[in-house]
């Protein structure tokens, strides 16, 4: 009898050593190898952008899959830039940030959604959680550089606003007043993504930027949410090299 336990035990324990061996393996292929993958396809990506960009007679409008804009944080350093590609199922976002098909484009008035991993797959907003208000995000286009700024964070005691002119602090003291630089939701909330975020019958009259990522970090269980707004949209000139380049992209952390 006490052979018999012992044999269930040593098997009990096997079964248990050959899960906990699976999923090391399973988090080793997500943290290290679809990072690997993905680098390999934003690294297409960002070749496809630089192509379609010094030919302007290509068409401006994406299709699925395809890089159409570059994404700048400077408090993450001044080597992170993603190519953003429009769509966000998992081949997709494989390759990069993701735009919300049903949201606006870049510099326009209205909700610029873009979704990305946090933990493997490039893992581009892997330190969303450490933006702070007012921090730019910084979005070039093959026809312009659109500068957001974070929008306060809860919790700040004193906010800054200062990175937006006075009729914008206003109007988040009224419609836009809701609307914060960070929030946790749950992954069915698609009225993140609306024009004037969480208002579905609001007029926008601002642009914003949303960016979306999955919390905790190593979970899906929620949903982190970042909200910016425009404050800068410098033209450009496609395939010209004397374009100016926003004043944000010098700032640091």
């Amino acid at each position: 009898m006490e052979k018999s336990r012992i044999s269930l035990r040593q098997i009990l324990g096997e079964l248990l050593l050959t899960a906990g061996a699976v999923l090391l393996l399973f988090a080793f292929y997500e943290a290290f190898w679809t990072n690997v993958e993905s680098g390999k396809l934003q690294e297409q990506a960002q070749e496809q952008l630089d192509e379609t960009w010094q030919n302007p007679r290509k068409q401006l409008s994406p299709k699925l899959g395809e890089a159409f804009a570059r994404m700048y944080i400077p408090a993450f350093g001044d080597d992170f830039q993603f190519a953003i590609v429009e769509g966000t199922d998992e081949n997709d976002l494989l390759r990069g940030p993701g735009r919300y098909e049903q949201t606006q484009m870049p510099g326009e008035d209205g909700n610029f959604a873009v979704a990305g991993h946090r933990v493997g797959k490039g893992a581009p907003f892997n330190d969303l959680g450490s933006l702070e208000t007012c921090d730019a995000i910084v979005v070039e286009t093959q026809t312009a550089w659109v500068t957001y700024r974070v929008l306060p964070i809860a919790g700040d005691e004193a906010p800054r606003l200062d990175c937006l002119s006075s009729e914008q602090q206003d109007k988040l003291q009224a419609e836009y007043s809701h609307v914060q630089g960070r929030h946790i939701t749950v992954p069915g909330d698609v009225s993140v993504l609306d024009p004037v975020p969480s208002l579905s019958d609001a007029i926008a009259s601002e642009g914003i930027l949303t960016l979306t990522t999955c919390h905790p970090q190593f979970s899906n269980a929620e949903r982190m949410i970042i909200h910016a707004m425009e404050v800068e949209n410098l033209p450009k000139t496609a395939g010209a090299t004397n374009n100016r380049r926003p004043a944000a992209l010098e700032e640091t952390a």
